[in-house]
């Protein structure tokens, strides 16, 4: 190859990449051909690939799709890191194509693990498009399913969610996104095979084939894509399925959205300004008397200091809005126990003990010394913390020391927490990106530490972030979740984007991201387990390494 083609090579596949990255959240692009999007650039993507059967062909094409991909995809890293951070811009910059180019090594594994079970360039028939489109479903889903495990897991940019509004949506209740994944890779290549069998009679083929009628080559390729149609048809089916029903009576909620800048959160000297924001929002009247919000929903963090180093005035002040409003309130706040072991100091203090990222609820009758000494009857403490953010992995302390950021060492909460009881319904809890993974969301459901979970809440700070694609990739996550588990999903943020989400992924109410506002909703509690929610990800797991290894040995057999 010349080197001016494998220069446009590399520049075809990076700007492909990028395009597709475009799919994972409304604007620029409409929400409606989000998953149109993406499936014309994976199976644009797939047809090339397929056409470099070899492994060392498909290095280049396929580690640069992956950094276009999460290059654009999580631009929105270099805010945190540069403008919050204070981190030099170009070392800023040189972490996120760092981080791109990690993730790219598993959209590289893919094809590479393609490329040698299954070498061959000519695709000449349907049971050669089914191995082929097999193999690539397959393996993307496990795949994907090992970048959100592994070190942790880093699930965003999931192909799966840019298909919330797709056909294919619905077999999320029955297989989770990674099934989802499943079945866009299918489609995909589905899609790359079909027009493989179609290309141009000479190319590729030998005289013999090239003489076949076209026809012939219609039918041979209308298998794959036929099966592919009925998959899609499916997902809308199973979309359709009322997996849950109405539990116990609808009340109304606010979700109070300050818009304080990241800025503003540990400055000492803003920081009253920030808390007198969300006081008087939490305060405002109801636009409707009859719609008296009953539960009152503040962002993750919203008091950034540890609960007892407020004055009991502070804390009083909350306990006597939550009996004026006669509601319930629900906040973000850093936690502190005492404890006999050393740990690191968290959020540039000296304390040594016990602290979380945790959500407590604040009713008439909670008391000042019940915050204090933590004697709450309903709190959750964050499990899934952010690398970085708030643990510094094995290695990394000279990168912390870099940033300008109030970072520390949290400790995790349970694995299995009892959802809060409020107004007969049971919340389950979870904060920032927590939401992103859903086979831990499905364990609110199961039943384990208390009642099945009636309705998810997450809340949220993306103010580190900015006004960037990432408030609203974070919406398309918590889509899917309400898909997964067909239960309302309702998030309070800091910045964006706070909204109410229907049990069938649809948003039924949001507010603009970064604005100050309220949002009062009347919320409705469900009951009833979508398949997903009672297997997780067994099934998907399952079906693509039983398909991996029976195609592997086929393989090796011939």
């Amino acid at each position: 190859m010349t080197r001016a083609r494998l220069l446009s090579q590399s520049i075809f596949f990076l700007l492909l990449g990028a395009l597709h990255s475009l799919s994972f959240a409304p604007q620029p692009l409409p929400t409606t051909v989000l998953p149109y999007v993406a499936l014309i650039t994976l199976s644009v993507y797939i047809y090339q690939l397929n056409r470099l059967p070899g492994v060392r062909a498909r290095l280049r094409p396929a580690f640069l799709f992956g950094l276009g991909n999460f290059g654009l995809g999580l631009y929105w890293i270099y805010i945190s890191l540069h403008t919050y951070g204070e981190l030099w811009a170009p070392l800023a910059l040189v972490a996120v194509v760092a981080f791109s180019a990690l993730l790219s090594l598993f959209y590289l594994l893919i094809a590479v693990l393609q490329a040698w079970l299954y070498p061959y360039a000519d695709i000449d028939n349907n049971r050669q498009a089914f191995i082929n489109v097999l193999l690539w479903a397959s393996l993307w889903a496990a795949l994907e399913w090992v970048r959100g495990t592994l070190f942790t897991g880093f699930p965003w940019l999931n192909i799966g969610y840019a298909h919330v509004d797709g056909t294919l949506a619905g077999w999320a209740t029955v297989l989770g996104v990674y099934g989802v994944s499943w079945m866009a890779a299918f489609t995909a290549a589905a899609l790359a095979c079909f027009f493989q069998l179609h290309r141009h009679p000479g190319e590729g083929k030998t005289t013999a084939q090239a003489q076949l009628p076209a026809v012939k080559g219609f039918w041979h390729a209308s298998g794959v894509l036929i099966t592919a149609f009925i998959l899609n048809l499916l997902g809308l089916l199973l979309h359709g399925i009322p997996w849950s029903s109405p539990y116990e009576q609808p009340f109304f909620i606010r979700l109070a959205q300050g818009n304080v800048e990241q800025s503003m959160k540990f400055d000492p000297q803003r920081f009253e300004q920030g808390m007198k924001t969300y006081y008087e929002l939490a305060a405002l009247p109801p636009k409707d008397p009859q719609a008296q919000p009953r539960l009152i929903i503040l962002p993750e963090t919203v008091v950034p200091v540890f609960q007892h180093r407020l004055p009991a005035a502070f804390w009083q002040q909350w306990i006597d809005l939550a009996a004026r409003q006669n509601s319930i309130l629900l906040m973000g706040v850093p936690l502190y126990e005492e404890s006999t072991e050393a740990t690191k100091p968290v959020l540039d203090t000296p304390l040594t003990g016990h602290y979380t990222n945790s959500v407590i609820a604040i009713a008439a009758d909670t008391t000042v010394m019940d915050i204090v000494m933590l004697n709450l009857p309903q709190r959750y403490d964050k499990q899934h913390l952010v690398p970085f953010g708030e643990f510094i992995p094995t290695g990394f302390n000279w990168f912390i020391e870099l940033l300008n950021i109030p970072l520390g060492e949290f400790q995790r909460g349970a694995s299995q927490q009892p959802p809060f009881s409020i107004h007969n319904q049971h919340i389950a809890p979870n904060i920032c990106y927590e939401d992103v993974f859903g086979e831990e969301i499905i364990r609110d459901l199961q039943g384990h530490a208390g009642p099945s979970a009636t309705m998810l809440i997450n809340i949220s700070n993306l103010g580190w972030f900015g006004n960037t694609w990432a408030l609203r990739q974070h919406l398309q996550i918590s889509r899917m979740r309400a898909i997964e588990t067909a239960r309302p999903m309702i998030r309070a943020t800091n910045t964006g984007i706070t909204a109410v989400i229907d049990p069938d992924g649809l948003v039924r109410a949001m507010l603009e991201q970064h604005t100050i506002g309220v949002l009062d909703v009347e919320v409705q509690g469900y009951h009833g387990l979508t398949p997903y929610v009672r297997w997780g990800n067994t099934i998907v797991l399952s079906l693509s390494l039983l398909l991996i290894a029976f195609i592997g040995v086929q393989r090796f057999r011939s």
